[in-house]
């Protein structure tokens, strides 16, 4: 295949930051679509610890092209950070390796304010964003008063949007939220500063990667969050603010459909997520929390405990119907490793009915109470396993049990956080 979207399968931090690392070494270009800062894939590479939140983790194979598109909203200052970090240990010599579109959306720091602010007035009914201006800046963008990365080099413009934004936005502030007030003129000053620096990055996103498709380009497309968290099609309102399907990976590239080769979605041997919102197989004991410690899951944005629980399979059949799975990469099989006996979520009990689908009510989906399969556990560290065969029978069983609940063959399978602790049963660029 000549291109691949790689997205989440369940609620985000499914670990694909490893997985996209892999599969570029397969590819010759590597995009990222959707989201903002609020994403962060971490990577151990040869025992180095590398987190990404806005530039797709293929910079680190040498000579990959990385593009973040118009889909994404980038707040430059984090963008500028990672790219000087990565520059520190060695990495993006060439700075035509990166592209940022033009027509990407800016996060402000009024869209920070009001993300914090918003939350705090919410109470025990906020969201749990990650507090980075990301929902906000949607916000603006779909309202159409957005402010985009091309009109960061063009110092007219530029200025007459921040002002007519800082109106509205601190107004709210003072009279509603009791939230300081932004400054037009240090904002002004510091935002074309980073419209400076980032000129030569800035590019029509669209039109290269069309062009990379003409001249047979392997194309990687990076996803971020997950399935659940999609804007349309998640646990409304407890998602993000953009579409994390594989759907939106196109929209927000600017790249037909028609050239998409397969979707690769990314699951851990169990589920877990962050913020609000209804998780059916979420655990709640002495299990739940020595599978978050073992699994070390902590946000690599936020540093927030994530909620652990049970693999959950109606969530994958539904991340398979919103996206067309080609296969799964299944990530962390080896936090399971010790346990007596693991579970899998095979369907729902809502009401007295079992319900094999994820319900599309809030309501009903907070009521929802998971019906498991029960298979024997294993005692062996796997992390050292390089064949499917490799892994003890009974880790082999519970793969072979998740693929037939789910639906969906499990190509990919991880038991470590380095590179060479994958199992790769099919690579989706050599299908």
């Amino acid at each position: 295949m000549k291109s691949i979207i790689v997205i989440g399968a369940q609620w985000g931090d499914e670990g694909k930051g490893k997985i996209v690392d892999i599969y570029s070494e397969f590819a010759d270009t590597v995009v990222r679509s959707t989201g903002g800062n609020n994403a962060g894939h971490t990577l151990v590479v040869k025992g180095d610890k590398f987190i990404f939140h806005l530039i797709p983790s293929g910079i680190l194979h040498p000579g990959k092209r990385c593009v973040i598109a118009n889909g994404v909203v980038v707040d430059p200052k984090v963008l500028l950070a990672e790219i000087g970090r990565l520059k520190e240990r060695g990495y993006l010599k060439d700075d035509g390796q990166l592209k940022v579109g033009f027509l990407a959306n800016i996060i402000m720091p009024y869209h920070v304010v009001l993300d914090r602010a918003r939350e705090e007035k919410l109470g025990n009914r906020k969201i749990g964003t990650t507090a980075r201006g990301i929902g906000p800046c949607y916000e603006d963008k779909v309202a159409r008063t957005g402010i985009r990365a091309c009109e960061l080099v063009q110092p007219d413009t530029f200025a007459e949007k921040l002002r007519a934004s800082l109106e509205l936005k601190n107004f709210l502030f003072k009279n509603y939220y009791g939230a300081g007030e932004v400054p037009f003129q240090a904002t002004l000053d510091e935002y074309l500063e980073y419209g400076e620096r980032l000129k030569p990055y800035l590019m029509d996103t669209s039109g290269f990667l069309n062009e990379e498709f003409k001249r047979g380009a392997k194309v990687l497309f990076e996803g971020a969050q997950g399935t659940l968290l999609d804007i349309d099609h998640g646990t409304y309102p407890f998602v993000t603010s953009s579409n994390t399907t594989a759907g939106g990976a196109c929209t927000g590239s600017g790249v037909p459909p028609t050239k998409i080769g397969g979707v690769i979605g990314v699951s851990k041997a169990y589920a877990t997520r962050v913020g609000g919102g209804p998780f059916p197989t979420e655990l709640f004991d002495e299990e739940g929390q020595g599978i978050r410690d073992r699994g070390n899951e902590y946000g690599s944005t936020t540093g927030r405990p994530r909620r652990c629980g049970w693999f959950d399979a109606p969530v994958i059949r539904y991340a398979n119907r919103l996206n067309g799975l080609s296969g799964v990469a299944l990530t962390k099989l080896d936090v399971l490793s010790g346990l007596p006996r693991v579970k899998i979520c095979v369907a729902y009990e809502i009401g007295g009915v079992r319900r094999d689908e994820v319900p599309l009510s809030l309501a009903e989906f907070e009521q929802a109470k998971p019906v498991y399969e029960q298979a024997e556990g294993w005692k062996e560290d796997i992390s050292a396993a390089k064949e499917f065969g490799d892994l003890p029978k009974a880790a082999q069983k519970y793969v072979r049990l998740l693929e037939e609940v789910a639906g969906v063959e499990v190509s990919l399978v991880s038991v470590g956080p380095e590179r060479n602790q994958t199992i790769v049963r099919r690579n989706p660029f050599r299908a």
